[in-house]
């Protein structure tokens, strides 16, 4: 039983029937003082006493002990008082309000509805600059601590592919299909999908919904279907926190490569590679048909586990800021005080800003460079994505390099003590124009991208939730 729906059920009732507590008191052997206790839930109240309390109203014990308070008053009197009683009021020191008689009931729907966009904004993934750059570096170190090698979602991708038959080679858009079936779902492909989104599975109607076509950046299909199933097959529920929306976004996009560059056949194929010391990421892309960026992340998961190599990837946007990194081969990281790399420029010497300079942009660019903490030896890929280029990095200690091909690179560069051969150059630059110059910057996209509001971080929930009734039929 519900004390406080209990409690308004009566009072509704007594003042419905002009009775005060002193009259419901003499028809039931109890005092007013214990009514208004138990009409206020402070006083917990025996099923002897509830039999007295409803023949006295004219009710049933059924309709005393009803799970719904009897009119709109006691709803809202209800909630309020749950709503103020929530962890959430309590740590944002809300003061409580007794909803007594005198309190106008449009108030009374102010206060609840005030309480509710408390609660909403509690419960949504939202996160302050601070902690999303606190919950990217917790992440990475939680990763490295791994060594980017997650073997319970390597059986669950195992598993899934064995469904579809998957025998070998490109996983198929049909595998792919039989994969989502097995999981009682289907995949259907439209041209309105939320501008905030990337696919949207629809939970009550079963569905998966994708773009028509691969979009700007490297996502597949394949590779987006997968992520979205990824989310049913590792049992996520709703992200508590960005941190907890962080570690899911890892875990489906693992899941995908892992469905995509199957552990047995990916691990085959490297160590044959790496027999022949001609370990090439674009090898790796070509053989399984999929984006270079994830080969290389692929590349990172198996490496220091499956076939002995410790390494680094770098993504690097066209102005030569990290967007995503990782590493447990001892390569000093660009950082700031927090530990956060997201966002940091990464020295010009480096391979992953270099390749900018180059007219070629077709093939890996090679090189070693001698660093503060070592001399790495790495390959880098350009490409282009939202009107803004990037780059993509591999790279291990140099005396790895080995294994490589394009390990013969004579590109060196010295980013140990200095920002490039250029260094002093730029320094007399910077003595001439510092104060006589005002640029307007151009805002990037991961300074934004980890900051947006809503259930889910970034996407619009009044789209998604129009997007869904619209093809709900």
């Amino acid at each position: 039983m519900d004390a406080l729906t209990i409690g308004r059920t009566v009072r509704h009732r007594r003042r419905a029937l002009g009775m005060t507590l002193q009259q419901l008191a003499e028809t039931t052997a109890l005092s007013p003082s214990a009514l208004s206790m138990l009409e206020n839930a402070r006083r917990e109240p025996r099923l002897s006493q509830l039999e007295a309390i409803a023949q006295a109203l004219g009710m049933t014990l059924a309709d005393v002990v009803a799970a719904e308070p009897p009119d709109e008053r006691s709803r809202l009197e209800v909630e309020l008082s749950r709503l103020q009683e929530s962890a959430v009021a309590r740590e944002a020191g809300v003061p409580a309000v007794v909803p007594r008689r005198a309190l106008p009931l449009p108030a009374l729907r102010t206060l609840v509805a005030l309480h509710r966009e408390l609660q909403r904004r509690a419960l949504a993934s939202i996160a302050t600059p601070e902690e999303a750059r606190r919950a990217n570096t917790d992440l990475r170190r939680w990763i490295r601590e791994r060594e980017n090698f997650l073997p319970e979602i390597e059986t669950e991708a195992e598993k899934l592919l064995a469904v579809a038959g998957h025998a070998g080679g490109a996983l198929t858009h049909h595998e792919v299909d039989v994969m989502a079936a097995s999981l009682g779902l289907s995949i259907l492909h439209v041209t309105d999908l939320p501008h905030s989104t990337r696919t949207v599975t629809d939970l009550e109607n079963k569905r998966i919904y994708l773009p028509p076509a691969s979009i700007p950046g490297g996502h597949g299909l394949r590779a987006l279907a997968l992520q979205a199933m990824a989310h049913r097959v590792l049992q996520h529920r709703r992200p508590v926190d960005y941190a907890d929306f962080l570690r899911q976004r890892l875990e489906i996009n693992y899941f995908s490569s892992a469905c995509l560059m199957p552990r047995a056949a990916a691990v085959a194929f490297l160590e044959d590679a790496k027999k022949r010391r001609d370990l090439a990421v674009e090898d790796f892309r070509d053989a399984f048909g999929v984006t270079h960026e994830a080969a290389a992340m692929r590349m990172t998961n198996l490496a220091t586990r499956l076939i002995g190599l410790r390494m680094h990837f770098l993504r690097v946007s066209g102005d030569g800021a990290v967007v995503k990194a990782y590493e447990n081969d001892d390569l000093a990281l660009p950082a700031d005080a927090s530990g956060s790399v997201e966002g940091q420029p990464v020295p010009r010497a480096w391979a992953a800003r270099a390749a900018f300079e180059r007219t070629n942009r077709t093939t890996e660019f090679h090189q070693i460079t001698d660093t503060a903490s070592g001399t790495f030896w790495c390959s880098t890929q350009t490409g282009r994505a939202d009107a803004d280029d990037f780059s993509i990095t591999v790279g291990v200690r140099f005396a790895d390099s080995k294994w490589f091909r394009g390990r013969d690179t004579p590109r060196r560069a010295d980013a140990s003590a200095s920002d490039g051969p250029r260094a002093a150059e730029d320094a007399a630059l910077a003595r001439r124009w510092t104060g006589k110059a005002w640029p307007s910057a151009r805002m990037h996209a991961h300074v934004l991208s980890p900051l947006p509001f809503g259930t889910f971080p970034g996407v619009d929930d009044v789209e998604l939730h129009r997007f869904l009734e619209e093809h709900a039929g």
